[in-house]
């Protein structure tokens, strides 16, 4: 079975400084993963493209993943996590709750380099893709 899974913005930034094209990266794995983003990663990732080309590359790429919404379910569930884990003394990114959120919601995990998204409860999460 194929799992579901979001890259948080990281991936694709990581994979960039390194010199590698992260889609390519992403496509050799479609064997065992689909892959999805949502708004908040296309807004990071793409705000930091400083090569027009390049951006638009990216916005293509993004343009026919599967895109998980941010509807009023997923803003009140990121909203509920972050007040929940502010309680308990873990204050995380609103970027990074709202990408958990939308991960959440779709029953997906998050590929990311990123320590903050072990704190979220229910949620899985790939550090690298073996």
């Amino acid at each position: 079975m194929v799992e579901l899974v979001l890259p948080d913005s990281n991936f694709y930034i990581n994979c960039a400084r390194a010199g590698l094209d992260p889609f390519v990266t992403l496509a050799a794995r479609t064997d065992e993963w689909e892959f999805a983003t949502c708004g908040m990663v296309v807004l990071e990732v793409c705000r930091g493209r400083s090569n027009p080309n390049l951006l638009k590359r990216f916005q293509e790429r993004f343009a026919i993943m599967l895109y998980i919404a941010a509807g009023n379910s997923v803003w009140e569930r990121a909203a509920q996590l972050a007040w929940s884990l502010d309680r308990q003394g873990i204050v995380l990114p609103a970027p990074d709750l709202l990408i958990a959120a939308c991960a959440l919601q779709a029953k997906a995990a998050v590929l990311t380099a990123d320590a903050h998204f072990h704190s979220i409860p229910g949620l899985r999460v790939l550090d690298q893709l073996t």
